[in-house]
């Protein structure tokens, strides 16, 4: 299975393992993705890790791994806010170059971020405003990051049978839905997108093969999928999917987060 997910080109894509380091409350874990809830830092853990980030970023690194997503699950006014950015800048330091981070980053940080060792900023919140795209903020962010330095994050959950961008760690809705047409008009501004299907997000009991054959549309830009990944056959359906278009991020599913599928095995797909 590995090598058809691995060995099989669409348009010169291979399909990419793009690892992951979820922090929450100064602690790496795994956590269902609909279940964050700002007040009490409270969220679902599928597993709460003895390590810290550093370690994921170290293995990440040895294995060769690169793209990967750091993610601040805390908002910035958490009490647990500085633990978790800590954590943050463990992993960056380790991985320079390696590892993307994302959670609450604008323009008066994302310098911070690259510096320290990001090779991308991930944005929603910042560029989804009051429910619609901030077009001036987007430039913003643009100019601050640079656009070779910008992923834009267009996580979503499904709605009257659509797609719609969440915000605020995923517990907002926007008015804006996931299309090849908006994919196409934001990809002017940024280098990569990342998607977290966030109703899947964190179950580990199969991907949302709609979204992925909406993704896979788009080819401009490299976009990786998130959400829902609990097995090998479910990467195969996602790589089919998408066309071949698609990187993956796997995590509860993974061993090295208390799952069953092989880091190692995945660690092939670079």
């Amino acid at each position: 299975m590995l090598l058809s997910v691995h060995g099989k080109k669409t348009e010169d894509r291979i399909m990419k393992f793009r690892p992951c380091i979820d922090i929450h409350n100064g602690k790496v874990k795994q956590i269902v993705g609909g279940s964050l809830n700002d007040q009490g830092d409270q969220a679902a853990e599928n597993f709460v890790s003895e390590q810290d980030a550093a370690f994921y970023a170290e293995l990440y690194k040895k294995a060769g791994l690169k793209g990967g997503h750091v993610i601040l699950l805390n908002g910035k006014d958490s009490p647990n806010y500085e633990a978790t950015k800590a954590q943050a800048l463990l992993a960056l330091g380790k991985y320079p170059g390696g590892l993307q981070i994302g959670g609450g980053i604008c323009p008066e940080n994302a310098a911070e971020y690259l510096e320290a060792g990001a090779s991308h900023v991930i944005v929603t919140s910042y560029v989804f405003k009051n429910g619609v795209i901030s077009w001036e903020n987007l430039e913003e962010i643009r100019d601050a990051a640079g656009k070779e330095h910008l992923v834009l994050d267009l996580s979503c959950r499904k709605k009257d049978g659509k797609y719609y961008i969440v915000t605020d760690r995923w517990q907002k809705f926007t008015e804006e839905i996931v299309t090849l047409e908006l994919m196409e008009r934001l990809g002017s501004f940024c280098d990569e997108f990342l998607v977290h299907a966030v109703d899947v997000e964190g179950k580990a009991r199969g991907v949302e093969t709609e979204l992925a054959k909406l993704l896979g549309q788009y080819a401009a830009h490299p976009v990786t999928y998130a959400g829902g990944v609990g097995s090998m056959a479910d990467i195969e359906e996602l790589r089919k999917a998408g066309q071949g278009r698609l990187d993956v991020t796997v995590g509860s599913a993974l061993d090295i987060f208390g799952g069953s599928i092989s880091f190692e095995a995945l660690a092939k797909m670079k």
